[in-house]
C-alpha cells in the first residue's frame, strides 16, 4: 500500500496521468464534436478540486515553452499580417476589453457588487494576472477580496474561451482547407525568410534558438512601463517570449548563426508546453473552488461567466460583422483580446496551421495595457 501511496503522490506521475485521461477524453465525440485539448484542462480542474497540484515550475516552463514555439513557427508570417490588419487588431482588443468593462460595471450597479470583487471577478473571467495585479494593487486593504473574484471566475475563464474556439468554427461547419488558404494568401506577398543554406548551426534541432527565444522573452516580459494611477503594463512570461519568437522567427539568423529550428520539433514542444500550461493553470483554478463557490454564492460565478461570454461574443460578432475578418484570423484575434493563452492552443489544434497566432500576438498587447487601465477603474468608481 506505501508503494501505490507513493506512486500516487509523485508529482510527475500525476501530471502525465491527467494528460493521458485528458487527451483520451479530448478523443470523445458527441455529435461529431470533440473538445480536443479543452479535456486536459476539464481533467486538470477536476483534479484540482481534489487535492492535486501540479509543480508552479511546470506551469512557467509549459507557458514559455508553448509561446515561444508558437512564436518562432508564425515569426516569418507575423510582420506582413501586422502591417495588413493593424487597425482592425487594434479596435478589436480595445473593443473587448471595453465590453468586459461595461458589463462588469453593469453587474457592480444592478448586483450591488463591491468594486474591489468585481475587478477580481473580472480578471479571472479574462485569465488576465496583469489585470488581477493591477486590480490588487489599486484595492490596497481589499486585495483579498480581489482574489476571491479571481478564484471563482477563472476556470470558466479558461475553460469557455477555450470550447468557443474549439467547437464555433465546427457548429458553423467552418471549410478550415479554405479558411488556412486565405491565411495563405493573405500572407503570400510577405517577404521571403532568408535562405539558410551555408550558415552555422549550432545544434542539429534548433534547441538552441529555442532557449535564445526564451531567454530574450523572458528580458522583455519582465519590462515594467508605468500606466495612470501608478500601475504598471508589462508582457510577462505569456508575451515576453512570444514577441521574442516572433522576432527570431522573422530574422532567421544573426550573422553566420542560423535561428531557424525544425518546424517538427516546435511542434513537439509546443503540443508539449500547452499540455503543462493547462494542467498548472487546471490544477490552480480547480483549487477550493467549489469550497469558495458555496462560501461567497453561486451567483458570483453567474457574474463571471457573463463576464467572459459577454466580451467574447461582442468580440466575435464586432470582427466579424463590422471589421470583416476572416474565421480564423477572427478567433485569433479574440483569443488574444481576451488574454487566453490556452484558447490559441486549442485553435492552433482545430484550425490545423500556427498562422492564427499572428492575429493573437497583434491584439493582445492592446488588450493587457487596456485590461489593466479598466480593473483600475472599477476598483476607483465602484
Amino acid at each position: 500500500m506505501g508503494y501505490v501511496n507513493s506512486v500516487l503522490s509523485n508529482p510527475a506521475f500525476q501530471v502525465f496521468l491527467i494528460a493521458m485521461i485528458g487527451y483520451i477524453i479530448g478523443r470523445i465525440k458527441i455529435k461529431g464534436i470533440e473538445v480536443g485539448d479543452a479535456g486536459i484542462l476539464i481533467v486538470s480542474l477536476i483534479a484540482g478540486h481534489f487535492g492535486v497540484t501540479c509543480p508552479s515550475f511546470a506551469k512557467s516552463i509549459g507557458i514559455v515553452l508553448f509561446v515561444a514555439s508558437v512564436g518562432l513557427i508564425a515569426g516569418p508570417k507575423f510582420f506582413h499580417n501586422f502591417m495588413h490588419n493593424f487597425k482592425s487588431y487594434v479596435i478589436l482588443g480595445f473593443c473587448i476589453i471595453i465590453a468586459g468593462g461595461l458589463c462588469t460595471a453593469a453587474i457592480c450597479l444592478i448586483g450591488n457588487v463591491n468594486g474591489a470583487l468585481a475587478a477580481g471577478l473580472l480578471s479571472g473571467a479574462l485569465t488576465s494576472t496583469p489585470g488581477f495585479a493591477a486590480a490588487q494593487e489599486a484595492a490596497g486593504s481589499a486585495k483579498d477580496i480581489v482574489s476571491v473574484g479571481y478564484g471563482i471566475a477563472y476556470p470558466f475563464g479558461v475553460i469557455g474561451v477555450v470550447l468557443f474556439v474549439q467547437l464555433m468554427p465546427k457548429i458553423l461547419k467552418v471549410d478550415m482547407a479554405k479558411e488556412r488558404a486565405k491565411l495563405a494568401e493573405d500572407a503570400g506577398n510577405a517577404p521571403k525568410s532568408f535562405k539558410t543554406k551555408g550558415l552555422i548551426a549550432v545544434d542539429s534541432l534548433g534547441m538552441m534558438p529555442l532557449c535564445l527565444t526564451i531567454v530574450l522573452g523572458l528580458i522583455i516580459g519582465l519590462i515594467k512601463i508605468p500606466l495612470p494611477g501608478g500601475a504598471f503594463f508589462s508582457l510577462g512570461t505569456s508575451g515576453g517570449p512570444l514577441i521574442a519568437g516572433l522576432l527570431i522567427g522573422h530574422i532567421v539568423h544573426i550573422g553566420p548563426i542560423d535561428l531557424k529550428p525544425k518546424k517538427s520539433v516546435m511542434e513537439c514542444m509546443r503540443e508539449f508546453g500547452l499540455i503543462l500550461f493547462l494542467i498548472g493553470a487546471g490544477c490552480e483554478g480547480g483549487a477550493g473552488f467549489v469550497d469558495t463557490l458555496i462560501e461567497q454564492g453561486p451567483i458570483l460565478f453567474v457574474y463571471g461567466m457573463i463576464m467572459t461570454l459577454v466580451p467574447m461574443i461582442v468580440g466575435y460578432l464586432f470582427a466579424k460583422k463590422v471589421l470583416k475578418l476572416p474565421i480564423l484570423n477572427n478567433m485569433g484575434a479574440l483569443c488574444g483580446g481576451m488574454t487566453s493563452t490556452p484558447a490559441l492552443g486549442s485553435l492552433i489544434q482545430v484550425a490545423g496551421t500556427d498562422d492564427v497566432a499572428s492575429a493573437y500576438a497583434s491584439t493582445y498587447p492592446i488588450a493587457l495595457v487596456t485590461v489593466v487601465l479598466v480593473e483600475q477603474m472599477i476598483v476607483l468608481l465602484f
